[in-house]
C-alpha cells in the first residue's frame, strides 16, 4: 500500500510514517516546513518529504491520502481541496493506525494532560526490559530506544494517547481510536483551550476512552484527580486500579520516599523500591501508573523497578543542554502552568535545593496563546528565583499577567532581549531553566554562547 502522509512531520504523524514503512508500505508525505529532527529520521527510513500541500501531489497516485490535524480546509490546503473534488480516499492517523497496527494487539493507551510521553516512555522500557519486545508509538524520542516508533514483535503496543482531536472531519479526541485493553488515565487538567471550551468537554472526551475499555482491560487511575473521579462517576465497566493517594488504602499503589528514591507500596505493604535518575513528584506519579500498566500484561512491580534502574528519559525532559561559567542550562517540554510548576519544583528538590533557579519560558502552546492560563503563571514560577518570559506572539499583555511577582520578573518582547537580560544577571552557580513545546528560537545555545563570552 501506498500511503501519502499530510503533515508529516509532526511527532505522532512522522512516527506512524515510521511504522507504515516498517511494515512494508510504501510512505510518502508533505507539510509546510519539513524540517529536522523529524525529516532527518524519515529520510534515513527512505520516505520521500515535499514541502507544501501543493494539489499536484495527487500524481503521486497513493492508495490512501492521511490526514494529519494540522490540516483544515481552505486554501491554505489546496492538496486537501483537490482530495475532496477528485473524490479520493483519505482517511485519518489515528484511525489508520488502529486498522493497520493496532487491531488484534493489546494495546496499552497513556492519556492525561501531562506526562504522556514519560509515561509511554517508562511503560515501553518495562515490557521491553521484561522481554515483552513491545511495538510503541511516543510523542518523542525515548533515549533507551532512540526512535519514537516501532511495532515491536510482541503482542503489546504502547502509545501515547492524545485527548487532541483527530483531524478536520473527525473531532472526536484521537485516543478514541486505540481502544485500548489497558488505558492510563494519569491525570486531568483544561488544557486546548483552542478546541475545548471548559474541563467537562475534555471530561466527556475521557469517558468516550473509558467506554472503549473491555471488562477484562484495566483502567489506571490516579487517585489525587477529582476530574477523573468524575470521569469514572460516569460509568465504567473494567477493573480499576487507582494509584498516587498520601494515605493509605487497600489495594492502592502509592509511593513512600523522595521522587528519586522511593518504595512501591500496595495498601501497608512494600511491593518494590525504586532508584533512579529521575526528578519531580510528577515522575513518581509517573512511575507509578506505568508500575500498574505493566501488572496487567503480567510484569511484576519488581520487575518494573529493575528497569527504571536503567531508563533514560525522553529527550527535552529536565534535559543538561551546557555549562558555561559555572551556570547550567537546561531544556524542558513544560509550557501548561502545571508542568512548569512541577518542573521547577524538581529541580529545586533533587538539583538546586540552595542555588538560585532561573526559570525562562515562552508561553507557546495554543492555550497558553489565547492566555486562558495566564492567572496562573505566578503560581506556576513561584519556587524560581527570577522569570523571564518572551513576550513574542502574544496577544495578552505578559507584564501584567507577572506583575504580582514584582521585581522577580522579566518580559522581553523577544528571545535576544531574554538572552541579554538573562546574562546579565547570571552568575556561577545557577541553574537556567528554558522551558517551551517549541523550539524556542534556538535560546539554550544561544545563552551558552552569550555566556561563554
Amino acid at each position: 500500500m501506498h500511503l501519502h502522509i499530510l503533515g508529516i512531520c509532526g511527532t505522532f504523524m512522522g512516527g506512524l510514517a515510521a511504522l507504515a514503512r516498517e511494515a512494508g508500505h510504501k510512505v510518502t508525505g508533505c507539510d509546510a516546513n519539513v524540517y529536522p529532527p523529524m525529516s532527518t529520521q524519515l529520510q534515513a527510513l527512505g520516505i520521500e518529504l515535499i514541502t507544501g500541500f501543493g494539489a499536484e501531489q495527487l500524481a503521486l497516485k497513493p492508495d490512501v491520502f492521511v490526514i494529519g490535524n494540522v490540516v483544515t480546509r481552505g486554501e491554505r490546503f489546496p492538496l486537501m481541496e483537490a482530495i475532496l473534488d477528485a473524490g479520493l480516499p483519505y482517511t485519518s492517523g489515528p484511525q489508520w493506525l488502529a486498522e493497520h497496527v493496532l487491531q488484534g494487539r493489546h494495546t496499552l493507551a497513556v492519556a492525561g494532560t501531562h506526562g504522556k510521553t514519560s509515561t509511554t516512555s517508562m511503560l515501553a522500557w518495562i515490557l521491553e526490559h521484561a522481554g515483552l519486545k513491545p511495538g510503541f508509538l511516543v510523542g518523542g524520542v525515548p533515549q533507551n530506544f532512540g526512535v519514537s516508533a516501532r511495532l515491536g514483535e510482541g503482542q503489546a503496543f504502547v502509545i501515547e494517547a492524545d485527548e487532541y482531536d483527530t483531524a478536520f472531519f473527525d473531532k472526536r479526541s484521537k485516543f478514541v481510536h486505540y481502544r485500548p485493553r489497558t488505558a492510563v488515565l494519569n491525570n486531568l487538567e483544561h488544557d486546548h483551550a483552542d478546541i475545548f471550551p471548559d474541563l467537562a468537554a475534555i471530561e466527556t472526551q475521557f469517558h468516550h476512552l473509558v467506554r472503549t475499555v473491555p471488562a477484562s482491560g484495566r483502567l489506571v487511575v490516579n487517585a489525587r484527580e477529582e476530574a477523573l473521579q468524575r470521569v469514572i462517576a460516569r460509568g465504567c465497566w473494567s477493573e480499576v486500579q487507582r494509584f498516587g493517594a498520601k494515605k493509605e488504602e487497600a489495594g492502592m499503589l502509592r509511593a513512600r520516599g523522595e521522587p528519586q528514591a522511593f518504595d512501591v507500596l500496595r495498601g501497608s505493604l512494600k511491593v518494590a523500591r525504586v532508584e533512579w535518575s529521575l526528578i519531580g513528584e510528577h515522575n513518581q506519579l509517573n512511575a507509578l501508573a506505568a508500575i500498574a500498566a505493566a501488572e496487567h500484561v503480567g510484569v511484576s512491580p519488581e520487575q518494573s523497578a529493575a528497569a527504571f534502574a536503567e531508563f533514560q528519559n525522553v529527550r527535552r525532559r529536565m534535559e543538561l543542554r551546557g555549562e558555561a561559567g559555572g551556570i547550567k542550562v537546561y531544556d524542558d517540554f513544560a509550557h501548561h502552568p502545571t508542568a512548569i510548576r512541577t518542573t521547577v519544583n524538581g529541580l529545586r528538590r533533587r538539583i538546586a535545593p540552595a542555588e538560585r533557579i532561573l526559570a525562562i519560558f515562552e508561553p507557546r502552546s495554543n492555550t497558553m496563546k489565547l492566555g486562558t492560563m495566564k492567572a496562573q503563571l505566578p503560581w506556576a514560577l513561584e519556587e524560581a528565583d527570577l522569570a523571564f518570559c518572551n513576550q513574542q506572539g502574544l496577544s495578552w499583555d505578559a507584564k501584567e499577567a507577572l506583575a504580582p511577582m514584582g521585581a522577580q520578573a522579566f518580559v522581553g518582547a523577544d528571545v535576544d532581549a531574554l538572552i541579554a537580560a538573562v546574562v546579565k544577571v547570571a552568575k556561577p552557580g545557577d541553574h537556567l531553566l528554558c522551558m517551551s513545546n517549541g523550539g524556542f528560537d534556538g535560546i539554550h545555545q544561544k545563552l551558552l554562547a552569550a555566556l561563554t563570552r
